[in-house]
């Protein structure tokens, strides 16, 4: 595996690659690897020739208070990851080499980022956006890997593409999850013992959401503010917990027929997210 921590070196590697008629994926990454994005590697491995993988905890994502500094950087065990899983290019920019003087410009898909987790976050999703259009103006893939589990963040993703005319095509990979239920996420390593027993329990929340839903018994207002009100009696807080349309995220109405099931819920340091998507 190449490792390249600039872009005019990536750029030439690109060059090479795209005169020798191979097919890019790409998979973007904030780095401490878990089983959840080494399935994305291996899913762009199977449908193109050659995968870029980028490690980049973008700053301009972490609002004021977040855990930017904190964030867990495994970039010796990450290398050892991707060399496992035979991704061919590991891209490993340094915060100046991608902002090397200040952004005036500024990627936006204002009404899906303005709720959900926009609403706790008003500038987390205008730098995704802008760093994610920053990658795909240097890789220029064919193919872009994300997981499901950051739902909000895969549709904007797709809106972004979309809206700019962007010749890539979006993958999102399903989530993958603990034995217990529990979506792999880079923040967990934050949850205490206790915690991490209790964490399964917003997956589990989904589901039973979920259920009631397809049963039709109850209002999808009752079922959130019923899943809601358990979630806090375990000990989470609840950011939000709520039924929305699968294509634009908004508020689920009973005729809609594919749906989201959304949940943000704090316990202890991290903010955990999950969703479950299905059709009815």
């Amino acid at each position: 595996m190449d490792i390249v921590n600039t872009i005019s070196l990536l750029r030439e590697t690109l060059r090479q690659w795209k005169a020798q008629g191979h097919t890019i994926a790409f998979v973007p990454t904030m780095g401490n690897l878990h089983a959840g994005h080494i399935k994305l590697v291996s899913e762009a491995k199977q449908k193109t020739d050659k995968v870029i993988v980028s490690i980049f905890v973008n700053p301009t994502q972490f609002g004021v208070g977040e855990d930017f500094e904190s964030y867990p950087r495994t970039e010796l065990l990450d290398e050892e990851k991707l060399t496992e899983v035979s991704a061919d290019l590991l891209f490993l920019p340094s915060v100046s080499e991608m902002y090397p003087r200040s952004m005036d410009t500024t990627v936006s898909v204002a009404e899906l980022a303005k709720h959900l987790c926009g609403m706790s976050r008003p500038t987390h999703f205008d730098g995704v956006s802008t760093i994610v259009t920053k990658l795909f103006n240097i890789v220029q893939p064919n193919m872009a890997f994300f997981g499901e589990k950051d739902f909000q963040q895969l549709t904007i993703v797709r809106k972004t593409v979309f809206d700019l005319n962007m010749p890539i095509e979006v993958i999102g990979v399903a989530t993958e999850r603990e034995s217990d239920g529990l979506a792999m996420s880079s923040r967990n390593a934050y949850l205490t013992v206790e915690e991490r027993k209790l964490a399964p329990q917003l997956y589990a929340s989904l589901c039973q959401a979920r259920n009631e839903v397809l049963s039709g018994v109850n209002g999808l207002t009752e079922i959130e503010d019923k899943q809601k009100s358990h979630l806090n009696s375990l000990g989470f807080i609840v950011d939000y917990f709520s039924i929305c349309r699968s294509d634009n995220l908004q508020p689920a109405q009973h005729i809609n027929s594919e749906l989201v099931i959304l949940v943000a819920a704090k316990l202890g340091k991290p903010r955990l997210i999950d969703n479950i998507y299905f059709s009815k």
